[in-house]
């Protein structure tokens, strides 16, 4: 009889004291992934992480360990570093302090793995990207809207010829953040503090980027306009404070092929369609509009023939002629799907291909963006690698 093989795999988890860290990464991925026995590469072999929490606040570690059955946590980088048992680094930890921390775990031998941005400019992140190459670690960047049901769903439609030619992709993303002096903000303070690293350009360009280059083309140019919307908003101690970076971005894209994509992204909008995240795919023999899991569907003969008559009611119901796609799989939470995607790369030596110049990519699009915003014009693209 043949003895099971488990691969136990640690993975230093910086950052997990955050939002995103905490919920995406700990709680949904690392910690659904021990509960489920593992990854499953076989009948008789997996993968099981061991994840050491990390952050600067020992409380706040404290009290997640004993949420989740006992994990071993520490506020010293250095030592965890040093620490043989674990061979994975993972960085959730404001964009400001990743650059630094990943230096380090390359040095340490570690493998990378990292939230978006993974630096604050072009430039660092290029340099991550050549150190981790040339000390011979694996390294990815979190790409997770590639595993959303929606978009997953997109990329079967196109991969079927469903659009034909791809014409345009129009995007809105975001919701009202409220200000925290009445109503509690939904997101950290540090997000609209241009000097800790925050802006919606570096961080939802860094989104754009990959979902544009996976789906519909690489992006070759950007027009960007940002904006300062809300100007004074309340941090985590109920003290106001001035907004100095972007809450909203108004970008238009030129991609590969001719076509045209145009993203409004905003944390000063209130929401009156499907979903938080609404992408239209319009293509010659067909039309698409997918949020974060669901997908219509209106093909060139169902398409209604309208006339312009501001006279008169609108006679066409146009969400009538729309057909929801089927779920034709079970989807995993988009984050647990790669790290699962991640850790057999790691231990199994499987393809990866969302790597740390993945990452430089989307933050050269988030730093064109807000060149073009400062300039006021468009902005291309030039291959890095």
């Amino acid at each position: 009889m043949s003895t099971a093989k488990v691969h136990t795999t640690g993975i230093i988890m910086n950052g997990v004291t955050g939002r995103m860290g905490l919920n995406q990464h700990l709680r949904r991925s690392i910690y659904a992934i021990i509960k489920q026995g593992g990854v499953r590469l076989s009948e008789t072999e997996t993968i099981m992480p061991r994840p050491l929490l990390l952050g600067r606040n020992a409380a706040k570690l404290e009290a997640l360990s004993h949420e989740f059955g006992g994990l071993p946590y520490s506020t010293d980088l250095d030592a965890a570093l040093s620490d043989p048992q674990y061979s994975i680094y993972f960085d959730a930890q404001t964009t400001d302090r990743r650059a630094a921390a990943v230096r380090k775990a390359v040095a340490a031998g570690k493998h990378i793995y990292c939230e978006k941005p993974i630096a604050e400019n072009l430039e660092t992140a290029l340099d991550l990207y050549h150190t981790a190459q040339k000390a011979g670690v694996k390294h990815g960047v979190v790409q997770d809207k590639l595993w959303l049901p929606g978009l997953m769903k997109l990329q079967t439609l196109k991969q079927l010829g469903f659009f034909e030619r791809l014409l345009s992709v129009r995007g809105e993303f975001g919701y009202w953040v409220f200000e925290g002096d009445i109503v509690p903000a939904q997101r950290p303070s540090w997000n609209y503090r241009k000097e800790d690293g925050g802006g919606i350009i570096i961080d939802m360009l860094c989104h754009w980027r990959y979902v544009l280059d996976n789906l519909f083309g690489a992006v070759k140019s950007v027009s960007c306009l940002g904006a300062i919307h809300v100007p004074q908003r309340w941090d985590e101690q109920g003290k106001p404070y001035k907004c100095t970076a972007d809450d909203s971005a108004y970008a238009t894209f030129e991609l590969e092929g001719g076509v045209i994509a145009h993203f409004n992204s905003s944390w000063c909008v209130r929401v009156r369609r499907d979903d938080l995240l609404a992408l239209q795919v319009d293509g010659t023999k067909g039309s698409a509009v997918a949020g974060l899991r669901d997908c219509w569907v209106q093909h060139y003969g169902s398409t209604p023939r309208p006339t312009w008559n501001p006279d008169i009611p609108q006679p066409i119901d146009f969400f009538e002629g729309w057909q929801k796609v089927p779920d034709q799989t079970n989807y995993e939470n988009a984050f647990k799907a790669e790290w699962e995607l991640f850790l057999r790369h790691v231990v199994k030596n499987e393809p990866f291909r969302w790597t740390l110049l993945e990452g430089a990519k989307g933050v050269q699009l988030a730093e064109a963006g807000l060149s073009s915003w400062q300039k006021r014009c468009w902005v291309d693209l030039a291959p890095i690698s």
